[in-house]
């Protein structure tokens, strides 16, 4: 296990007599009044930090970390550092709190990261019929591109099966929407370990085959449907593609796979080197895994593993985009290669300096805004 690299670097950073006098006069008091901020000054706070000039980040938060050839990108260092101020540094406690606190804690994350909502031409709120009961969803149709039938892209939202929920990831859906020009159905899946596997697969495979079955309803071209989610639901919608291919269903039109989860075995490098200080954690990721596959003989099935599915051929066409400073990267560039090797079509994106999250970044960080409007463009492009 890795310790923090932030832990570290402290003694490194200058001292505040050595920045600019208006910094280093504001700066303890925006330290001290941290806990008691509300979300949307600690909003503000953020965006200021990471949108400062690279030298003026250097300056406050120190150099960023250096790993397996990689320069942590200075406004994602901003971000941590800033974080770490409010002992927010890990997306579940490191496994040390319940599923109900590590829920609200998160809630309150991604309302911090996201700011004010992006305008959208509607958003409706739907009613999938799950195996279990109806399956909460949401409909983001963005402003512009009005023809139809159009496509439509079905998204499951990431925090490793048991954290997450439809307003978590509303930010980074209406990015999505917004820079594609495509409608983006949001579902929210039972969770773990209320509903451990295969409770999640079950509901993405369900709301996949009723959206292509209620395409002529929706306004919808069933054959423009794409599958996508970030973390846990990037694997959700590898899953489902695998699925549809083996059942001889509609396939979906594209996977687009954000720092996807695909083996739960956890043996790759990635795991090791950015254990911690990056947001997402080693521990992290064990509770997550506890709690969705409480059997661990289950972590070898394809629909948890999907890295170690037999066969990957004749999957939909995916791109897959990873981060430098993720404990789950090298599996989802493993999964990427293995599809290729398949003989799917697959572009692999890695973007160096990013940490696991960073498609909730993007109102706050320029970085993550970057990153996803390349994946925002892939997605246009496959569905156009």
């Amino acid at each position: 296990m890795i310790s923090s690299p932030y832990k570290a670097r402290r003694e490194q950073t200058l001292p505040l007599s050595t920045l600019p006098e208006q910094l280093a006069s504001s700066l303890p008091r925006v330290v001290a009044a941290l806990p008691s901020l509300s979300v949307r000054a600690e909003h503000r706070i953020l965006r200021a930090g990471c949108g400062l000039p690279a030298g003026v980040q250097r300056l406050l938060f120190g150099a960023p970390p250096r790993l397996d050839g990689q320069v942590l990108a200075s406004d994602v260092h901003a971000f941590l550092r800033l974080a770490s101020l409010t002992d927010d540094t890990s997306v579940a406690g490191n496994g040390a709190l319940s599923p109900e606190r590590a829920r609200e804690r998160n809630r309150r994350g991604a309302a911090i990261v996201a700011g004010p909502p992006r305008p959208m031409a509607r958003v409706e709120r739907l009613e999938i019929p799950g195996p279990a009961g109806t399956i909460p969803a949401r409909l983001y149709t963005p402003i512009g591109g009005s023809e139809e039938p159009r496509p439509l892209l079905v998204y499951f939202h990431g925090g490793g099966w048991v954290i997450g929920d439809l307003d978590t990831q509303d930010s980074a859906v209406r990015f999505l929407a917004a820079r594609a020009e495509v409608p983006v159905l949001s579902v929210e899946y039972r969770l773990a370990p209320e509903h451990p596997f295969p409770a999640p697969v079950d509901d993405a495979f369900a709301a996949f085959r009723w959206v292509v079955a209620s395409a002529d309803s929706l306004g919808i071209d069933p054959t423009r449907v794409a599958v996508g989610g970030d973390s846990a639901g990037g694997n959700l919608a590898a899953v489902v593609s695998m699925l549809a291919r083996d059942g001889g269903e509609t396939p979906p039109a594209m996977q687009l796979l954000i720092y996807p989860a695909t083996d739960a075995i956890g043996e790759q490098e990635s795991r090791r080197l950015f254990a911690m200080g990056f947001l997402l954690t080693a521990a992290d990721m064990d509770w997550f895994e506890e709690h969705y596959v409480p059997d661990a003989a289950a972590a070898q099935d394809p629909r948890v593993s999907v890295l170690r599915a037999e066969d990957l051929s004749g999957l939909a066409p995916a791109y897959v985009t990873t981060a430098g400073f993720d404990p789950l990267r090298d599996e989802g560039e493993a999964y990427a290669e293995r599809m290729r090797a398949a003989g799917t079509r697959v572009a692999l994106r890695r973007h160096p300096g990013l940490i696991h999250g960073f498609a909730n970044m993007t109102a706050v960080s320029r970085s993550s805004r970057e990153a996803m409007s390349e994946a925002a463009g892939a997605l246009r492009m496959a569905l156009s």
